[in-house]
């Protein structure tokens, strides 16, 4: 048997290796885990996320923290009195809360690619998972401003406050460099597609 860590020789049934000391597996242990693989070890490492994945992920946090702040403000006015007070994403619409979801997946999605040295394969690729998430959160972020809650009426005005400004703003800085990200790879495969069949048209 060799050993894992530094290649050398071990005797059947040692305990450690001769050359490093490491730890050496019986050959059950060995069977396990040759059977199931190594288990996945999560160490967090931020140079495993890109560019876009870092803009993204910040512009997101952003985008979840503005949720709490006030995005509408209201006034009511009858005759000489009047009042006023201001209203945050969740209270103003409560399907916003779908935004403070899609975002806490994407935060978590990020922080899983940072911390595994490789994700599980899935059907769609990251690029396209993260694009999707920030443009779901843009959509619902854009409907959100454009219908006020209450509608406004003579009496009573509802207007945008800082807080809406400031979720629009992170919604479209998280989503700009993943779709740019997105369309490169796009172009990037069909390129090779291109390459590939005019490889073997001049085979032909």
């Amino acid at each position: 048997m060799k050993c894992s860590q530094c290649g050398s020789d071990a005797a059947t049934g040692a305990g450690t290796c001769s050359g490093c000391g490491a730890a050496i597996p019986t050959a059950a242990e060995a069977a396990t885990l040759t059977q199931t693989g190594p288990a996945m070890a999560f160490r967090f490492d931020a140079s495993h996320w890109t560019t876009a994945d870092r803009i993204a992920g910040g512009a997101t946090l952003v985008l979840f923290i503005s949720l709490f702040l006030p995005w509408f403000s209201v006034s009511a006015g009858f005759g000489s009195f009047t009042e006023s007070s201001s209203v945050d994403a969740l209270t103003g619409h409560g399907y916003l809360y779908l935004v403070l979801l899609v975002a806490l997946a994407m935060l978590g999605y990020l922080v899983l690619v940072a911390g595994l040295d490789s994700m599980p394969t899935l059907p769609v690729s990251h690029e396209q998972i993260l694009a999707g998430a920030a443009g779901l959160n843009l959509l619902l972020v854009l409907i959100g401003m454009l219908l006020m809650p209450g509608g406004g009426s003579s009496l009573v005005k509802v207007s945008w406050d800082f807080g809406a400004f400031l979720g629009l703003a992170a919604a479209v800085v998280a989503a700009a460099p993943l779709a740019a990200a997105l369309l490169r790879a796009r172009s990037s495969r069909t390129a090779r597609s291109e390459e590939h069949t005019s490889e073997l048209q001049s085979h032909h």
